[in-house]
């Protein structure tokens, strides 16, 4: 039977059908639309392809570095390392355009919030359906208790919630960004100090949360956040300066079965 999807065909090496379809289960596309995720994993065997031929051409010789404990990188996987370290160049980065975008917007550059909160946590394991909803309920009711009467707090933490914390009133002290699961923490970001929210689902349960206190981080200066910014924008740099690499190798081959544009 004859493949759907043609072979490819680069500067006179062919690239089998079957290895663009196996490849091609690494590219996701919209539901019903495969020839997208087709293009996608032949235009990058292509482009692999005509990396390991310019390297070839320019006399390489593979030698693997270990990329993990235990793992090494396949001959091919380092020829293709060596060539993008040759022949990818990044621009320079301005720290000038660094200081200016910091500049702009100061407020993106603080150091970590710090939050003084409580919770009343209402367990339940993710999988049990019943006893998430029967969570949820007693979430539900506990908070329009504590509406009514907001100085029952602490006797209700101790009550009912089921961590350890609730022999304190539910307090947690101070907790940074990463302290806490996400959703937990994407509550405390979207509160102001005083407010109770909830309930707030997270695996382990519901939880009504309080937000005592917080104190917003203070502004960094340029010279603390410069090496980040560096390190990012030397990022960018590279990424841009490997595309236009690529779309030059991907200019001049002569590359058949596919049009694949250089861009």
């Amino acid at each position: 039977m004859q493949p759907l999807m043609p072979e490819v065909v680069v500067n006179g090496v062919t690239i089998p059908a079957a290895r663009i379809a196996a490849e091609a289960q690494n590219h996701p596309a919209p539901k019903g639309k495969p020839g997208l995720a087709w293009r996608a994993a032949a235009r990058a065997l292509a482009l692999r392809e005509l990396m390991l031929q310019e390297a070839r051409a320019r006399g390489l010789v593979p030698a693997p570095r270990d990329i993990a404990p235990g793992l090494r990188e396949t001959d091919e996987e380092a020829l293709i390392r060596q060539l993008l370290e040759l022949a990818v160049i990044p621009a320079p980065v301005d720290d000038e355009a660094l200081r200016a975008a910091y500049d702009a917007a100061p407020d993106r550059y603080r150091a970590p919030p710090l939050w003084e909160a409580a919770h009343i946590l209402f367990a339940a394991p993710e999988t049990a359906v019943a006893a998430r909803e029967t969570a949820r309920t007693q979430a539900e009711a506990t908070l329009a208790d504590l509406r009514a009467r907001p100085e029952r707090w602490d006797d209700l933490a101790r009550d009912r919630s089921a961590c350890s914390s609730g022999k304190a009133g539910g307090r947690l002290g101070q907790i940074g960004p990463g302290d806490t699961v996400a959703a937990f923490e994407a509550a405390l970001r979207g509160m102001r100090a005083g407010e109770t929210a909830g309930p707030v689902e997270t695996r382990f349960g519901f939880h009504l949360i309080r937000l005592d206190a917080v104190a917003e981080g203070a502004v960094l200066p340029f010279r603390a956040v410069l090496p980040r910014l560096r390190e990012a924008a030397e990022k960018v740099a590279w990424v841009r300066a490997s595309r236009d690499y690529a779309a030059e190798l991907l200019a001049r081959a002569m590359i058949e079965g596919i049009r694949i544009e250089a861009a």
